[in-house]
C-alpha cells in the first residue's frame, strides 16, 4: 500500500492512497485542474481513480469533490450528516454513497474504518485504510486526541496527522479572539506539542511513517515543526517524518508490511 499527501492546509486538503488497483482520495479541496497537476507530478493519472472519501464538510476538503467525480465518474463516500451539509458546495456527484461513523466499509482492494473525531462540523471523522497487510491512519482537523483515536491508530503502520498551530503563535498572531478560542477548543485543531506528544506514543508501538499536517501559515512554520520532531520524538526507531506543504504533492510513500 501506498499514499501520498497531495496538499494540506487552509488553502486545500487532498490525500491519494492505493492498493493494487484501487485508487483512492480522502477529500479534495483543490480545484479540478490543481489537482490534476498534484496527480500527475507523482505520476497518476486521474482516470485511473476509484473514488473519493470525505472526512467532513469544511471548504477546503471538499470544494473540489463534485467536479472531480462528475469529470472522472467517481463515486463519493461520507456519511449521511456530511453529504447533507457539504450538498450545497460539493452539487451532484456521479454517485452517493452512505457510511456509518464506527461502521467498516470496503472499496476493492481497501477496507476503511471511519471513526470519530473532534471538530466543528456536522459528523467529522478520521479513517484507518488497510490492504489487509498494512493500515494507514488519517486524523486531521480535530482539536483533542480522544481515548476513541488512540484506540483506533495505535496499530498503523503509517499516519497523516495533523499539527496544526504553536500554542505562542497563535495566543501572540493577528487572530481576532473568538477565532483563537475556536481554534483552542476541543473541536478545533491540534497543536504541536499535543501532536508530537500522540506521535510519540505511537512510535513506541508500531508507527514508522509520520506525516504532519495541515499547518497553519499564519500560527506555525514547518521548520519549527521539524524542529520539534526531532526534539520531542524517539530515536533510532526507524521512523520517517516528513511535513506535509500546502503548494506541492508530498512523496509517495510505501508502508510497510
Amino acid at each position: 500500500m501506498r499514499f501520498s499527501v497531495l496538499g494540506s492546509g487552509s488553502k486545500g486538503n487532498c490525500t491519494l492512497v492505493e492498493a493494487g488497483t484501487t485508487r483512492l482520495l480522502i477529500d479534495n479541496g483543490f480545484s479540478g485542474k490543481e489537482l490534476i497537476a498534484r496527480l500527475h507530478s507523482i505520476d497518476v493519472r486521474p482516470e485511473t481513480l476509484t473514488a473519493i472519501v470525505v472526512t467532513h464538510e469544511h471548504d477546503d476538503h471538499v470544494k473540489g469533490i463534485g467536479v472531480v467525480s462528475r469529470r472522472f465518474n467517481l463515486p463519493v463516500y461520507a456519511n449521511a450528516a456530511t453529504h447533507r451539509a457539504a450538498e450545497q458546495r460539493v452539487g451532484q456527484v456521479r454517485e452517493r454513497h452512505e457510511f456509518g461513523t464506527g461502521e467498516s466499509f470496503t472499496i476493492n482492494d481497501l477496507h476503511i474504518h471511519p471513526f470519530a473525531v473532534s471538530h466543528d462540523t456536522a459528523d467529522p471523522v478520521g479513517f484507518v485504510v488497510s490492504d489487509g497487510r498494512s493500515a494507514l491512519g488519517y486524523c486531521t482537523d480535530t482539536g483533542t486526541i480522544t481515548r476513541l483515536i488512540r484506540h483506533h491508530l495505535r496499530n498503523c503502520r503509517a499516519l497523516v496527522l495533523e499539527a496544526n498551530h504553536d500554542l505562542q503563535m497563535l495566543q501572540q498572531g493577528p487572530y481576532p479572539f473568538p477565532l483563537k478560542q475556536r481554534v483552542l477548543s476541543i473541536q478545533g485543531h491540534l497543536a504541536n506539542n499535543d501532536s508530537l506528544e500522540f506521535a510519540g506514543c505511537l512510535i513506541n508501538e508500531r508507527l514508522r511513517a509520520l506525516v504532519l499536517a495541515h499547518l497553519s501559515e499564519i500560527n506555525n512554520d514547518p521548520n519549527l515543526v521539524r524542529a520539534e520532531a526531532r526534539r520531542r520524538l524517539p530515536t533510532g526507531e526507524g521512523v520517517q517524518v516528513f511535513v506535509a506543504e500546502q503548494w506541492r504533492a508530498g512523496p509517495v510513500l510505501e508502508i510497510e508490511p
